[in-house]
């Protein structure tokens, strides 16, 4: 078997081994973040809980994942990715569970801070773990591959979540039930979890031995070619300059894409009264505009890919993202479905940058300090998560429309693309390894 036979037959077992599974685990995940949208549809009457104290509760679930997403990370680095993912699922499936019994403000902040707390550090775990097992230049179209679970989340979530909150059993209200037939599947991935998946390549008993060689080989010689560039400890990388620009950018992509997405059901009600559309018709609407933004995540990935460029792709998404966002505010006043067909853009282009953003950090980092980079990354960003949900209800409450809201959501969007453009130095494109051959030394990691 020629190198090339050899490279093509072990990613294809990677991928067929890796992605599916890390799919189905972040897509629970995300169901189980944003579920909180849907059930707000009965919950909130129910509680009697203002748009304001719903948004602080949605929101605060980022601060918890905020403060324990690089503590968290670094305790992987020292553990494993196996039993930190495993940990994390089981614990936030038992939470999730705890949320169907709220009763008061005060008990919804605790449970969803503490969901957060849970939660922290999955996701770069799993962006760190993968870029264990791939070359940089196959990231994108990786990480790609399991973050399609987002917007498949959301897409399947939505038609389900609307069925759930119509049912009553034994007592417990639809919303209850969400939460609760939601959350177990995580209990039950984060058990198989930790049988299931492998921390080195050379523990990967599903790959053959000259597959095991090719692949320590290449990721090796990569990861000493990064380390020409950059070398920073665990430590050094969260002071790092490119690291904290990756960060405030993400922040406010963050602002702006969680401040829509956990008041778009909320939204969509409220665009959607005039016409006498069921909470079902509702639910299978979102569904469809999730997976329209499914097949653009797919395709910017492997464009990203195939151009061997990340930080114009994700701008270029952010700025689509944006405008599209702040059109639907005047174009709703005329045209339920035109404003409904510029959300769907809108969530299309938050969606689509995602693949080429995180594609950046592995490509000029390794090791711990990767790690790390993602953790820090994420867990700014991710506080947006908190801003954003917050601002858009206490707005909502003050003028009685969302209008406003999502426009200052779109301009949060258009900063975002903004510094990812002039800002960002690091250009995310990969290295040429080939085993047994000298490495094609590249003339900078910087763009220019």
């Amino acid at each position: 078997m020629d190198l090339q036979q050899l490279e093509k037959s072990t990613v294809r077992k990677v991928t067929l081994r890796l992605i599916p599974f890390l799919f189905l685990c972040f897509a629970i995940s995300i169901l189980d973040r944003v579920n909180i949208g849907f059930a707000a549809l009965r919950m909130n009457e129910d509680l009697g809980f203002s748009e304001a104290v719903y948004g602080f509760g949605a929101g605060i679930f980022f601060l918890g994942y905020f403060l324990l997403e690089v503590p968290g990370s670094a305790m992987m680095s020292k553990i494993g990715a196996r039993r930190w993912i495993s940990r994390i699922m089981v614990s936030w499936g038992i939470i999730a569970v705890i949320m169907a019994f709220i009763q008061t403000p005060i008990q919804f902040y605790i449970v969803r801070f503490l969901l957060g707390v849970a939660e922290a550090s999955f996701y770069p775990c799993m962006v760190h773990y993968l870029s264990g097992f791939y070359q940089s230049k196959h990231h994108a179209k990786a990480i790609a591959g399991f973050m399609i679970a987002i917007p498949a989340a959301n897409a399947i979530g939505s038609p389900l979540s609307t069925f759930l909150l119509q049912i009553e059993w034994f007592g417990l209200s639809g919303w209850q039930w969400l939460f609760i037939l939601e959350a177990i599947p995580a209990v039950i991935l984060g058990i198989i979890c930790y049988f299931y998946l492998t921390d080195r390549i050379e523990d990967a008993k599903w790959l053959t031995g000259a597959e095991k060689t090719w692949l320590l080989d290449v990721t090796r010689k990569e990861a000493l070619e990064k380390q020409k560039v950059k070398k920073p400890t665990f430590l050094e990388v969260l002071r790092d300059k490119d690291v904290l620009i990756l960060a405030l950018g993400y922040f406010f992509w963050m602002f702006g894409y969680y401040g829509i997405n956990m008041f778009l059901p909320t939204i969509s009600r409220g665009l959607t009264e005039s016409t006498g559309w069921s909470l079902q018709s509702i639910g299978w609407l979102l569904g469809f505009m999730y997976l329209c933004a499914m097949i653009v995540m797919y395709l910017v990935g492997k464009s990203s890919d195939k151009h061997n460029e990340r930080k114009f792709h994700v701008a270029g998404c952010l700025t689509i993202s944006a405008i599209a966002m702040i059109a639907s505010v005047y174009v709703a006043d005329f045209s339920l479905m035109g404003a409904f067909a510029l959300l769907t853009i809108s969530l299309c282009g938050a969606f689509g940058a995602y693949s080429p953003f995180w594609a950046i950090p592995p490509s000029f980092l390794t090791g711990a300090a990767a790690g790390g980079a993602i953790a820090l990354i994420n867990s700014i960003g991710n506080l947006g998560g908190f801003f954003g949900p917050y601002f858009v209800g206490f707005i909502n409450d003050m003028t009685g429309s969302h209008n406003l809201g999502l426009t200052v959501l779109g301009i949060s969007m258009i900063i975002s693309a903004t510094i990812i453009v002039f800002l960002v130095k690091q250009s995310g494109k990969s290295y040429k390894v080939s085993p047994g051959r000298p490495l094609d030394h590249p003339k900078s990691t910087k763009t220019g």
